[in-house]
């Protein structure tokens, strides 16, 4: 464990606060733990009552241990997962791309440059360093096509360092999932 003492800081609650924020020690995440992320990766709405009943505990042990992943950093962020065709019916179904870019120079300073203007564009869904091949995946989200052709446009022709863009259009979305494969595969 790394510790770091900040000498100004006299107060024992100061020390203490930064000491277990700045520093926190991992843990180590037992079977209960594993079924509470799986569990809540399929469904966070769940009552801590119901979620205490199927991983077999208390709800306050349930709670006390939710609280801990949260801290801990293992639940990133909990997120409503909106159903596309009843937004398609509003907005219409728009495009996704998937888009392989390859850039010119690939030096860690053109690699981050092009990632952080990738992944602060809004219709940017996801963007992936990838090798070997392309640099990056990413997968947009257009309106419609003359949308597409702006955000290509902001992204891709605006940076000479961009070399060459490759892009796919989804016809058809088979699967779509958010969940990690946290417990193991069990027969069915």
């Amino acid at each position: 464990m790394i510790y770091f003492e900040i000498i100004f800081l006299e107060s024992i609650h100061l020390k203490f606060y930064f000491n277990k924020i700045l520093f926190m020690e991992p843990i180590e995440l037992d079977q209960i733990d594993l079924q509470l992320l799986n569990l809540l990766q399929h469904d966070a709405n769940i009552s801590n009552v119901a979620l205490a009943e199927k991983v077999n505990v208390s709800p306050p042990t349930c709670l006390r241990r939710v609280k801990r992943l949260l801290d801990g950093g293992w639940i990133e962020r909990q997120i409503a997962v909106l159903n596309t065709d009843k937004l398609a019916a509003l907005q219409g179904h728009g495009l996704t791309a998937l888009i392989e870019v390859s850039l010119d120079k690939q030096g860690s300073e053109a690699l981050d440059a092009f990632e952080a203007r990738a992944v602060a564009h809004a219709a940017v869904q996801q963007c992936w360093r990838v090798s070997p091949g392309p640099d990056f995946m990413l997968v947009v989200q257009a309106r419609d096509m003359p949308h597409y052709l702006a955000i290509s446009q902001s992204l891709f022709t605006e940076d000479a360092n961009v070399r060459n863009v490759k892009a796919f259009f989804s016809t058809k979305r088979a699967k779509f999932t958010t969940t990690w494969p946290v417990l193991p595969n069990r027969p069915h």
